[in-house]
């Protein structure tokens, strides 16, 4: 038998092991990095839902990784501890959320209305686009004790938080905003007009009607622009 018949014979050979070995692999994606990078992220997934609904402190790896379908090994893998866990969610799902709103101050700088009422649209916007925003910014940003609060803070300190309030206060000194506003509150209270009612819908589902995203923003810019006084003359 010649060379090239029995390197013609080796290629066929190798083909019909290949196909054979294709053929009886479990249908679905197959093995490898983009697998890895699902799993990864279904975590994350996980880890956002059950930290909205329980707080961070009240949720173990062990319910995570339940809640996910996999093992708590499994988990360990790609986090070794919660802190490692929420210090991820926190460069790859917060911060994206919180750039949003960077450069809303700078946009209107000579509007400062403007500027407040576009920083509760965005607020509003956020939460509707991701579910856990609300319940969780409610429970862990805005709560003195929250662990994302504290958490945020180590790895990020207060400047956006202090940028604002400069802002603000450079606004009353300007005549360009009502100078008896308290302008740490004002963030607060922004919170509280947006975050707060969208976090309870869920409880008020079955037995109020729900509260609508065009609802809140018409009244939330409502208030803001023209307050709770009668507006007749």
């Amino acid at each position: 038998m010649t060379d090239r018949k029995i390197s013609e014979k080796a290629t066929t050979a190798q083909k019909v092991q290949e196909e054979g070995t294709a053929s009886a692999r479990r249908p679905g994606r197959p093995s490898g990095v983009k697998k890895g990078a699902d799993k990864r992220e279904l975590l994350l997934d996980a880890a956002l839902k059950l930290f909205a609904q329980s707080g961070i402190a009240e949720t173990p790896l062990s319910m995570i990784a339940k809640e996910a379908g996999v093992t708590t090994a499994m988990l360990h893998y790609y986090f070794n501890t919660r802190e490692q866990l929420l210090d991820v969610l926190i460069d790859e799902r917060f911060q994206p959320v919180r750039a949003g709103f960077s450069d809303i101050f700078d946009i209107h700088a000579d509007d400062p209305l403007m500027a407040i009422t576009a920083m509760a649209q965005c607020m509003i916007d956020a939460a509707v686009k991701y579910p856990w925003v609300a319940p969780l910014w409610v429970r862990e940003v805005i709560s003195e004790s929250g662990m994302l609060k504290k958490r945020m803070e180590e790895r990020n300190g207060d400047k956006n938080r202090k940028v604002v309030q400069e802002c603000i206060t450079r606004w009353q000194s300007e005549g360009r905003l009502n100078p008896d506003l308290d302008p740490a509150l004002l963030f607060i209270s922004l919170f509280g007009l947006t975050l707060f009612p969208l976090a309870s819908m869920k409880m008020r589902q079955g037995t109020a009607s729900p509260i609508s995203p065009e609802a809140l923003r018409k009244h939330v810019a409502v208030l803001l622009f023209h307050g709770v006084a009668s507006q007749k003359p």
